[in-house]
């Protein structure tokens, strides 16, 4: 499993809020499907009000959930 850092917003009608999760998939479009349920499922919004911005790998240095950092590295 590789880290991901996904980039993006919710634009819902009297609501724009940006969010950037970090989470664990094999490949970039799993990682935006984790994202556009989570999302959906927490907030209650449809994938056509949340936009995607940008999915990009990232090292093990450059996570900063701690658990998710604990994981991948393996310590």
């Amino acid at each position: 499993m590789k880290a991901f850092k996904v980039t993006g917003k919710i634009n819902k009608p009297n609501l724009a809020t940006p969010f950037v999760r970090e989470l664990l998939a094999d490949k970039s479009a799993h990682a935006v499907e984790k994202v556009y349920a989570e999302i959906g499922s927490r907030h209650r919004v449809k994938r056509h009000h949340i936009k995607i911005i940008s999915s990009e790998e990232i090292s093990v240095d450059q996570i900063e959930n701690p658990i998710l950092k604990k994981i991948v590295s393996g310590e």
